[in-house]
């Protein structure tokens, strides 16, 4: 009895506090976030850009690459990044004066960006030696291009190089720093494609490959410019201090693997399950779509910018539990109005892309509900990184690698990519019941689910009346109105309820 009282007192924390800890997080969020929103935007100028350019076989091949690269870059970076915030805390936590604490934490630096760069370049040399048999597997259109293959390995190289450099912005607090560097990726990319645009280059028989070599020259300045943030630190290995980053990552680095492959698994699956005649067309289609969600992408990506180095620092469990608590359910509440806001607007939305690749625009609820989820379960990781339990990330994420395989094997041959988005939703809910369970058994959160409960019943009942009584309406003034009318419902009640204001 004392032992569960105790318990429970360790989650009691001065409110006061944990609004300061909540008020920090809030801000780095806002500074991610509106910093990248710009940025961001500005990427996904490419997509009507795209859509608008090529056939739906031709940004089938685009939307299958950039499906692979963060397959590439989870692999390669061995869950470093989360490492690095790890060790670097850990550096500091274990005091001594200031010169001490800044050398121990450039050991940490150098032997991560080390690592990483190693992996790297071992990866870089076999996909060039093996290019040719690279491109016999990944399909026909690659076969005609293996200097795609080429091109590919050289942007992912380059992104390895820079990925902990960027880590080291995020854990110095430099949100403005790190943007700005993203930015110029961005402006680079965009930049060059629109110009090989102009020049008539994307309709020349090198075609796509056109896309790979903006971003190619892209990645090469972004390295050059970030250098200059490292303080001529050199990527250096530390084998005692890596066998210990490395006891930590391990699981990091194979539950990532498994959860990577499960995001990209749906778009496999259509290419490989469906007929070859039509497989790249639908993937095309199907890549479009899930650009539409951006507005969604882009909050839990600027999320997980902000509070993955925050709750991964250094300070009292009863601290994080308190926090951790409180930001999934503004999480979910936040997430549930950016889906309601392009659910019941899809068709302004739909004008991202080109005509037709709108013949999917069906598909955007269940993805953007699968990337709520992804943001849950985003949420339910932080505790067993923060206390060195990172095995769990393994168990979690093959989890979900599991049931995207078995769904998408039943659901793609009979609803094509349909099937392989219905089959996302599955993996995502899969991952959230399992981090869940292990979340009450070995770290009890004290997580308000009665209140997240609210905000995704009411945003689902919302988004069924729209459908059962405008959905088909061809009376655009009525359908938006309606649908901006229960877009204020939520609002206004979300409001209500965090803050108890009167009207």
């Amino acid at each position: 009895m004392c032992a569960r009282a105790s318990e429970h007192n360790a989650y009691v924390h001065t409110p006061r506090e944990s609004t300061i800890m909540l008020e920090k997080l809030a801000k780095q969020t806002a500074i991610y976030g509106i910093s990248t929103i710009v940025v961001r935007f500005l990427s996904y100028l490419l997509t009507p850009l795209y859509t608008y350019t090529f056939s739906q076989a031709e940004y089938g091949i685009v939307t299958d690459i950039y499906a692979l690269i963060p397959f590439a870059l989870v692999l390669l970076s061995m869950g470093m990044e989360s490492s690095y915030f790890r060790f670097a805390a850990k550096a500091e936590a274990d005091g001594g004066s200031a010169e001490q604490i800044r050398t121990g934490k450039r050991r940490v630096f150098a032997t991560t960006w080390g690592a990483t760069i190693v992996a790297a370049i071992i990866f870089f040399a076999f996909v060039m030696a093996m290019r040719d048999g690279v491109a016999r597997l990944m399909g026909p259109a690659y076969e005609a291009h293996p200097e795609y293959i080429a091109l590919v390995a050289a942007i992912i190289l380059l992104d390895v190089a820079t990925m902990i450099p960027f880590s080291r912005l995020r854990e110095q607090g430099r949100a403005l720093l790190f943007v700005g560097l993203k930015a110029l990726n961005v402006f680079v990319n965009v930049g060059l494609a629109i110009l090989f645009m102009l020049l008539g280059l994307f309709e020349s028989e090198f075609g796509v490959g056109w896309v790979f070599v903006a971003n190619l020259a892209a990645s090469i300045i972004t390295l050059v410019a970030i250098i200059p943030t490292t303080e001529r630190v050199v990527p250096t290995i530390d084998r005692p201090l890596l066998r210990k980053i490395f006891a930590y990552s391990l699981p990091l680095l194979i539950g990532g693997v498994a959860g990577t492959a499960g995001e990209f698994i749906d778009r496999q699956m259509i290419k490989y399950i469906l007929p070859e005649d039509v497989a790249m067309a639908q993937l095309g289609v199907y890549g479009a779509i899930t650009k539409i969600a951006v507005v969604m992408t882009l909050f839990t990506q600027m999320y997980r910018l902000a509070a993955e180095p925050f709750f991964l620092s250094n300070f009292r469990k009863e601290e994080f539990v308190e926090s951790n608590a409180a930001a999934l359910k503004y999480f979910v509440m936040a997430s549930m109005a950016i889906f309601l806001g392009i659910a019941l607007l899809r068709d302004v939305f739909a004008l991202i892309v080109g005509r037709d690749f709108r013949e999917g625009i069906d598909m955007l609820p269940i993805i953007l509900c699968s990337n709520v989820l992804a943001g849950v379960w985003l949420n339910l990781s932080f505790w067993y990184k923060r206390e060195e339990r990172t095995r769990f990330a393994v168990y979690v994420t093959f989890v979900g690698l599991a049931v995207a395989v078995v769904m998408s094997l039943l659901l793609v041959p009979r609803m094509g990519n349909y099937g392989a988005a219905w089959a996302r939703f599955a993996a995502e809910a899969s991952m959230v019941a399992v981090s869940y369970y292990l979340n009450r058994r070995f770290f009890p959160t004290p997580y308000d689910l009665g209140r997240i409960a609210e905000y995704v019943v009411l945003a689902l009942g919302l988004y069924v009346v729209s459908e059962f009584t405008v959905g088909d309406t061809e009376n655009l003034l009525l359908r938006y109105g309606v649908n901006i009318c229960l877009l204020a419902v939520y609002g206004g009640y979300a409001i209500w309820r965090e803050f108890k204001f009167r009207f």
